[in-house]
């Protein structure tokens, strides 16, 4: 039989601890379900709240990649957009110039057609802006102009920690309508000289946008510049058609970026989840089982206490 004592009451000591322990395991229960984490600091797992704290700086960032690939995929569907509807106008004006290879047609008439797809063709160019950036309207001479675009396509983590930007190079050079600039080799599509042949030349040629076939008439050699200008047309088109190309391309390949982009923050925060995330049901139960178990310390406590009291009925006469 243990010895009773007045001065140390075992029993009670025993009870008390076990229902602080309780009180503590409830507490920190009670945490998990308002935060829904099991891992909320790194006193609760310091390997996966690291972890966890790196994964979710690396999905915000993210998040910054799949709004510069959004800002990129923006300036390119216009870049594309206007690309098209500008291949729709030189279209036509290929027609006008081969209609006005007949006899006895009132070239003027169709001149004031070609001038007005002209006008609209360099409108089309200029308003084909997202965001400040227009790569068919251009002015290469223009202080850090270049023609290589770079959108941020990714952004990773090797296993020493050391972090890396990838990213989507598009080449405009191509795509240029019209360049302002003056220097060596500039020059758009449709404002740059070309020969009979419909070559771009340096000089000695007729750009797209300066055809005027007002004053010519049915002679051999006003035929022969009307065939140039055909030829002309033909040969920007081709090259306008290439470009929407490689604009279409580049359209395709930001667009899977993205879907994957947006397909990878989901695994990371599944990932990151499975980390630290609580099980609400496993949780839930707990909770109700410490709830009986902290009743049962109290009741413990209660009576452990009240064994000291019957020491008394050993010195009653």
């Amino acid at each position: 039989m243990g010895m009773n004592s007045i001065n140390t009451n075992v029993a009670a000591m025993t009870a008390l601890q076990s229902l602080q322990q309780t009180s503590k395991d409830m507490l920190t229960t009670q945490s998990r379900i308002s935060t829904g984490l099991r891992v909320a600091s790194a006193s609760d797992n310091a390997a996966y709240w690291s972890i966890a704290t790196s994964m979710r700086s690396d999905n915000a960032a993210l998040s910054t990649v799949q709004d510069a690939l959004g800002l990129g995929k923006g300036t390119v569907n216009v870049a594309y957009t206007a690309m098209n509807s500008s291949i729709d106008l030189v279209s036509q004006m290929k027609q006008k110039l081969a209609a006005a290879l007949g006899p006895g047609v009132d070239r003027s008439k169709i001149q004031s057609d070609i001038t007005e797809l002209q006008n609209q063709l360099k409108g089309v160019a200029d308003s084909a802006s997202f965001s400040g950036e227009n790569w068919l309207s251009v002015d290469s001479s223009a202080t850090g102009y270049n023609a290589t675009k770079s959108i941020v396509s990714s952004f990773t983590r090797n296993s020493s920690g050391a972090v890396s930007i990838g990213y989507i190079t598009v080449d405009t050079s191509k795509a240029v309508l019209f360049d302002a600039g003056t220097g060596t080799g500039a020059g758009g599509i449709l404002d740059s000289q070309r020969d009979s042949a419909g070559a771009v030349v340096s000089t000695g040629g007729t750009s797209i946008m300066n055809i005027d076939i007002s004053s010519l008439d049915n002679s051999a050699t006003d035929q022969a510049t009307l065939s140039g200008y055909v030829q002309a047309v033909s040969k920007a088109l081709d090259e306008m058609t290439s470009a929407a190309t490689g604009l279409g391309a580049n359209q395709t390949r930001i667009n899977l970026q993205s879907d994957f982009v947006s397909t990878l923050r989901d695994s990371i925060t599944t990932g990151v989840s499975q980390l630290v995330d609580a099980d609400m049901n496993e949780e839930s139960t707990r909770l109700q089982a410490l709830q009986v178990k902290q009743q049962l310390g109290v009741q413990a406590l209660s009576i452990a206490n009240q064994s000291s009291q019957n020491i008394l009925s050993l010195f009653r006469g």
